[in-house]
């Protein structure tokens, strides 16, 4: 599968939260300040990051970059500290967020947060700078829970404000999502907008 689903099989035991927002906002930079905070509250936190372009973890040169040149598919390398698993996927146009979800079910974490994959129906905070010019994306989505902005803005009945500059807020309000997740396993319902 390619391209979202309409109908993502949301587990009730595998709390997800997709961070949404345009190139340039900001959302590596502000998961990697969540991500100790979250952390030192005892949440094991897992990450699945969408690349736009192909990206090569391993080393030409290294046993482990020869072999999946070789044909290995997956290779999976491993140590005392962590593993890796590497797979070619030339017949896919994008990468499937449901089978990468299903590699990580496995480890059972308290929440898995999804930079990218904005177009599949999960839930989502959105980040939005309106500096830089672009659309908001709650107003077309019905999946985006909440907006961390940095400015004044208008939201749909039912979409919660959050401070993008409020670390302890945004902290707050994402360790708090497993205990939510069983009931926001739906998209919203109703558009009118509140400020």
């Amino acid at each position: 599968m390619n391209e979202p689903v309409d109908d993502l099989r949301l587990d009730e035991q595998l709390p997800l939260l997709g961070i949404a927002a345009w190139s340039g906002t900001g959302k590596t930079t502000l998961l990697e300040a969540l991500l100790p905070r979250l952390r030192a509250r005892g949440l094991r936190v897992a990450v699945i990051k969408h690349a736009h372009h192909t990206f090569d973890v391993d080393q030409p040169g290294k046993d482990s970059h020869r072999l999946r040149q070789a044909g290995a598919s997956p290779m999976l390398i491993a140590s005392r500290a962590r593993l890796a698993l590497m797979m070619e996927t030339p017949d896919q146009e994008e990468a499937d967020l449901a089978a990468l979800l299903a590699m990580v079910s496995p480890q059972r974490p308290d929440l898995v947060l999804v930079e990218g994959f904005k177009a599949w129906p999960l839930p989502k905070l959105e980040l939005h700078r309106p500096a830089l010019g672009k659309p908001l994306r709650v107003t077309e989505d019905p999946w985006v829970r909440a907006v961390a902005t940095d400015a004044p803005l208008a939201l749909p009945d039912g979409v919660e404000r959050l401070d993008l500059n409020d670390l302890q807020a945004l902290t707050d309000w994402i360790a708090a999502w497993p205990a939510r997740w069983p009931g926001e396993r739906h998209p919203r319902v109703g558009e009118g907008m509140s400020s």
